[in-house]
């Protein structure tokens, strides 16, 4: 009787029922300690060496902005976040074409072992990246599968050293990008249209639609959730890789395969800049988080 007065007497002045806000914000606070404790302190921490120039041993010394700047400035980090941005297209642009037919295919026709198919897009995920690109680097040898291939469909003068062509290797990186992505787009997007009420493409049939149409009409509107969940993955994956590039490539030949996450660890561990590494970190932790706040941002505006 005395709780039901008191949220009567909140109500009335103007106050949600339940808790005061701020008993909910002491529930929060577990969860918002080891958020900082493993997040936002090493951000600043990262934030704070990248303003030194420290070789990670001897006593540093203020660099100020000068990190930043030679970020700009260097052509071979401006290079990076190049390789970087040509990475996004293999990661996240063809892997939501691809994914974005295939499942439209699979949902509108039906297929009998779905939850299979599923599983068996889904693999690469499950594996390791590093196993992946051990066995892509394979394929990729001047003995290895692909030129094997090549070789058998009397197409020889295609076959080269696909890693270590300087034309070839940034792409070759790339398709190991879109293989191993594939498979998350492909499911999510399944799972997003399967939700679709059969309704709407009934409608659209009895209005002569084909099925083209029918696809950006009804499919593509239907699942803007997941495409900016999809997009917004695989957009990180692509920018924060590292281990496939370190297994297949080293950053070469030269630096034409060199990514901001393989410029961090050369530079903090094989060239003793930590201060720069940090730099880098941070410039790239801003960068992704900028596209992905644009990606939902625009996908939020499209939904509401």
């Amino acid at each position: 009787m005395i709780r039901t007065r008191s949220s009567s007497v909140r109500a009335r002045a103007g106050h949600p029922p339940g808790e005061p806000r701020r008993v909910a914000f002491l529930y929060l606070l577990p969860a918002f300690a080891v958020y900082a404790v493993f997040l936002l302190y090493p951000i600043g921490r990262a934030v704070h060496l990248s303003l030194f120039d420290w070789d990670g041993l001897s006593l540093g010394t203020w660099a100020g902005l000068d990190n930043y700047v030679a970020i700009v400035e260097d052509e071979g980090l401006r290079a990076a976040f190049g390789h970087a941005l040509v990475l996004v297209l293999f990661y996240a642009v063809g892997p939501l074409v691809i994914g974005l037919t295939l499942a439209a295919i699979l949902n509108h026709a039906k297929v009998r072992g779905l939850g299979f198919f599923r599983t068996v897009v889904f693999l690469p995920q499950v594996v390791a990246m590093v196993v992946v690109a051990v066995a892509w680097r394979r394929v990729y040898a001047p003995d290895g599968t692909l030129n094997g291939l090549l070789g058998a469909l009397g197409l020889d003068s295609l076959t080269r050293g696909w890693l270590g062509d300087h034309t070839f290797a940034l792409p070759a990186v790339g398709v190991v990008g879109t293989w191993f992505e594939t498979g998350l787009v492909t499911v999510l997007l399944l799972a997003g249209m399967s939700r679709i009420p059969p309704e709407l493409y009934e409608a659209a049939r009895l209005d002569g639609v084909g099925a083209l149409r029918e696809f950006f009409a009804v499919t593509l509107p239907s699942v803007r959730g997941e495409i900016a969940v999809a997009l917004t993955l695989t957009v990180i994956a692509a920018l924060r890789t590292f281990d496939l590039v370190y297994v297949t490539t080293r950053g070469g030949p030269g630096n034409s395969t060199s990514v901001p996450s393989y410029e961090v660890y050369h530079r903090a561990f094989g060239l003793g800049q930590v201060g720069s590494a940090a730099a880098i970190g941070v410039t790239l932790t801003v960068v992704i988080f900028a596209i992905s706040f644009v990606i939902n941002r625009v996908a939020d505006r499209e939904l509401s």
